[in-house]
């Protein structure tokens, strides 16, 4: 039984604001504004997605609206000239979306916002079609799990497969967020699985483990 929210599909927020290629400027700031989101997908046919508009996306507009910039800035520059212009979602959208699917790990996804230095994320099932969104946000609510819900699912399914009740028991404590484990390993190799194993359980902020006579191992991490 899986008690971690361990892909987007667990986070993710379902209900979205997306918009047409056809809608206005004004009325992208405008749902932004409403929705207090910082960019919109944007649909077309059946819900496909076809591109994104962020903030980002919008401020060329104000940017250059005193003026067109140097010769130089406009020949480094001319995909923001021209989304300085546009009238509609289609002008001023980064095109091909970057999406990222339901099943896709927590640490997938964060590692494309990184990447992409984006902060929300379209989700797409394997057509394209827009399923919901995913957040910086969303991705930080693992972390809100409670203690007793992150010792709960170590105690299932790390420590109980790992050790059977014939050997002397693992102990698990977590506060904050810190797992601290104790308890005497027979094999003492497994101390860096265990290690790894218990980090990889979300909502873990970091683990202190005091097994194999007592011995204090701090996790590196």
């Amino acid at each position: 039984m899986r008690i971690s929210p361990h892909i987007v599909s667990d986070v993710m927020t379902h209900t979205v604001v997306a918009v047409g290629r056809d809608a206005s400027f004004r009325d992208l700031v405008k749902l932004m504004q409403e929705w207090k989101v910082s960019a919109l997908p944007v649909l077309e046919g059946e819900g496909r997605v076809i591109g994104v508009v962020s903030e980002a996306d919008l401020l060329p507009k104000e940017e250059f609206r005193g003026g067109d910039p140097d010769r130089l800035t406009q020949m480094h520059r001319l995909t923001d000239l021209a989304k300085a212009g546009g009238m509609t979602a289609a002008d001023v959208m980064s095109t091909p979306a970057v999406t990222v699917h339901p099943d896709a790990t927590l640490a997938q996804a964060a590692r494309v916002m990184a990447q992409r230095k984006v902060k929300r994320l379209p989700v797409v099932n394997a057509e394209g079609l827009l399923e919901g969104v995913v957040s910086r946000a969303d991705l930080l609510k693992v972390f809100l799990r409670t203690d007793d819900e992150i010792a709960e699912e170590i105690r299932q399914e790390i420590l109980a497969p790992l050790f059977p009740a014939s050997e002397e028991p693992v102990r698990v404590e977590v506060s904050d967020g810190v797992v601290t484990l104790t308890g005497t390993l027979r094999d003492t190799s497994l101390v860096p699985i265990v290690a790894r194993l218990v980090r990889s359980v979300e909502g873990v902020v970091d683990v202190d483990l005091a097994l194999s006579g007592g011995v204090s191992v701090r996790d590196p991490g």
